[in-house]
C-alpha cells in the first residue's frame, strides 16, 4: 500500500474512532484526539498539529485534551529548550486496563445485585436477565487471574 493510500485510510479511521469514541461516553472531539494519536505515524503531536490535522477549533481542542488528561487517556512531554507541549497515548500496563474492566464489572455487579434485591418478581424476564449475567460475570471474574496467568506463560513460551 502507497503511503498517501495508507494515511487517507488512517485518517479514515481515525474518524471511525471518533464516532466509537463518542458512544463510549467520550466527547467527539476527545475521540477525534484519541483516534490520531493511536492511528497515525505521528505518536506526538503539538496542540496546534492536533487541532490543524483534525480541522477543530482551539477551544473544543482545549477541553477535550484536558478531559483526555483528567481520564488519563493521554498525557503530555516537554522537550528541553521547546516550550511547546507534546501529547501522546499515555501507555499503561497492560494488566492495568484488564484490572479497570474487572473493577467496572465489579461495580456493574454490585448494581445489579442491588436490582435484582428490589424486585418483587425474581422470575420476570429482567431479574433472569440480571441474574444470568451476574453468573456469568461472576465466572470471568473469577478466573481472570488464571488467565493473566496463562497469558503470561504463553509469552515466556514465545520468547
Amino acid at each position: 500500500m502507497r503511503t498517501e493510500e495508507r494515511i487517507k485510510h488512517q485518517r479514515q479511521l481515525v474518524e471511525e474512532l471518533g464516532i466509537y469514541f463518542d458512544k463510549q461516553g467520550f466527547q467527539r472531539t476527545a475521540g477525534r484526539i484519541l483516534g490520531l494519536l493511536m492511528i497515525m505515524d505521528k505518536e506526538e503531536y503539538t496542540f496546534e498539529e492536533i487541532t490543524e490535522e483534525l480541522e477543530i477549533s482551539k477551544s473544543s481542542a482545549s477541553i477535550a485534551l484536558k478531559n483526555l488528561e483528567l481520564r488519563g487517556n493521554i498525557e503530555y512531554v516537554t522537550y528541553p529548550g521547546d516550550r511547546k507541549r507534546y501529547f501522546r497515548i499515555k501507555t499503561l500496563d497492560p494488566f492495568a486496563i484488564i484490572d479497570d474492566f474487572a473493577l467496572r464489572m465489579m461495580m456493574f455487579k454490585k448494581m445489579q445485585e442491588k436490582i435484582l434485591s428490589l424486585k418483587a418478581d425474581r422470575e420476570s424476564r429482567n431479574a433472569k436477565f440480571f441474574s444470568s449475567l451476574n453468573v456469568m460475570m461472576d465466572f470471568f471474574l473469577d478466573n481472570i487471574d488464571e488467565m493473566k496467568n496463562e497469558y503470561i506463560k504463553t509469552l515466556k513460551n514465545t520468547n
